[in-house]
């Protein structure tokens, strides 16, 4: 008989290995800042961290919230750019490392990672939640069509190598007989993203939640899946081993309809359109005569109206989801 196969030989289902990939002791996020490995609205796009935040202060404003806490807040890039917009605002980070910028004192609040939300969310004052490409890295049930057509299980090794599972059952075979056409051959199960946003909502209490995340919807699910790993700047294969990121698109409308619920506006737009709304006018060309008058004023309106097309593009940025839900207050009506 040949020897054991080791603990990172035997397969199992992607939920697990993908958690302890990002999140576990030797986890992706533990090891390194997400900016060094790929770039989001809030970070390495020059000049799109001020747009975006500007954005959410502006939502903010708009629904009377005194508070901002930023669940997956990386290194905290969107926060401080939203305090140098709005220094009155309360800011919350949260992230599996305490990456608070330096020198702001910002509250951190440590978390296991994943869907599982630390305590203390909760706070004084009506609060604005952000989740800004977070539910991507929620780990979710893997799972593909076999030759009969029935949905199975895709389980891995620690090398990346998959075989197929058990039958799919449940609640999961549920989510999927609705919200994934016949035509998918293979897809991921958003149950736990929509678990992880209705929890966050939960705590949050009366306040508005801001989700934002690359997805689709029902009729343009990609029929090979999308999970897929990003390293140094580069998409590669997804390995759960700990050396790269591991995502996978969100499904938007079935998140939206987890989200629903009595007295609550929730909405689902585009970046692109989120972004006219809550910054009119701000695509406006730049007047040369500011070029004589105020250079530096000049050099950075050019910069700002350059990130706001970056993260408006079709095709790209622009087409994220932004998925808004607004709980009045005790009494009130969603403004």
């Amino acid at each position: 008989m040949g020897p054991e196969p080791s603990s990172d030989d035997v397969p199992r289902p992607w939920p697990g290995a993908w958690h302890d990939a990002l999140y576990g002791s030797g986890g992706f996020y533990r090891s390194a800042p997400p900016a060094r490995h790929f770039a989001t609205s809030a970070q390495g796009i020059p000049g799109g961290g001020e747009v975006l935040a500007a954005a959410v202060a502006e939502l903010a404003h708009r629904h009377g919230c005194t508070r901002v806490v930023d669940v997956g807040a990386g290194g905290g890039e969107l926060l401080a750019a939203v305090h140098e917009i709005d220094p009155e605002l309360a800011l919350v980070g949260v992230d599996v490392v305490d990456r608070a910028p330096p020198g702001t004192g910002m509250p951190w609040l440590v978390s296991p990672g994943g869907a599982a939300l630390p305590d203390g969310l909760a706070g004084p004052g009506r609060t604005l939640a952000v989740g800004h490409e977070w539910l991507d890295v929620v780990p979710c049930p893997v799972v593909e069509r076999d030759a009969s057509g029935s949905w199975r299980e895709v389980l891995v090794r620690r090398d990346g190598v998959e075989v197929l599972g058990p039958a799919v059952a449940g609640d999961d075979l549920g989510w999927l007989e609705r919200w994934v056409p016949e035509d998918v051959a293979r897809a991921e199960v958003g149950l736990p993203r929509d678990r992880a946003a209705a929890d966050l909502l939960a705590r949050l209490g009366d306040g508005v939640l801001l989700l934002v995340d690359y997805g689709h919807e029902r009729e343009a699910r990609p029929p090979g899946g999308s999970l897929t790993g990003y390293r140094d700047g580069r998409q590669v294969a997804p390995v759960p081993d700990g050396s790269c990121d591991v995502t996978a698109h969100v499904a938007l409308d079935s998140l939206v309809d987890g989200l629903r619920g009595e007295g609550r506006r929730v909405e689902l737009t585009s970046q692109r359109d989120a972004l006219a709304d809550l910054l009119p006018g701000a695509d406006a060309p730049v007047p040369h005569e500011l070029a004589r008058s105020r250079p530096t004023a000049y050099l950075r309106a050019l910069a700002r109206r350059a990130a706001l097309g970056a993260l408006s593009a079709p095709g790209g940025l622009g087409d994220f989801g932004w998925v808004t839900v607004v709980v009045p207050p005790p009494g009130g009506a969603a403004q």
